[in-house]
């Protein structure tokens, strides 16, 4: 029925591409024990936000967490994106907001996160054939240029 309540569970997500001086990109790829839904994806760095802190605060958390990198200057926002999931009878609401930002040096990964990195140009990245696909959408509509 249409009127029966439904449990949503809204979470707020943030990530980042990350650039380094030499114009290449930072991608990541996902744990398969930590992340059995998209196992071995390559993704950009971001997690689910901690309610009371700034989305900027959660973006710099998220990055130190899982590179051990800190951002140089300010990111810009590219995009902000539904993420509708259902699961059973739950169902997740996510709203991803991802930015672009500068940063410095070689990451230390967290590797009950990510098992593998790597840097990338933008036209090596629209090759990569098992990317996150909410990061592929983004490249698909041209969000991201460089």
């Amino acid at each position: 029925m249409e009127n029966e309540p439904r449990n949503i569970n809204l979470q707020v997500g943030v990530k980042a591409l990350l650039k380094r001086k030499d114009g290449k990109y930072l991608l990541i790829r996902r744990s398969p024990v930590k992340y059995p839904e998209a196992p071995n994806r390559w993704d950009i760095v971001g997690g689910r936000i901690n309610p009371g802190e700034t989305l900027l605060q959660n973006l710099k958390r998220e990055i130190k967490e899982e590179t051990n990198l800190d951002l140089i200057e300010e990111p810009e926002l590219i995009a902000a994106q539904d993420i509708l999931k259902v699961q059973g009878h739950d169902e997740r609401h996510v709203v991803r907001l991802t930015y672009i930002g500068n940063i410095e040096g070689e990451p230390t990964l967290d590797t009950e996160e990510n098992v593998e990195y790597a840097w990338f140009t933008l036209k090596e990245i629209e090759a990569v054939e098992d990317l996150d696909i909410y990061f592929k959408e983004l490249l698909d509509k041209n969000v991201i240029s460089g």
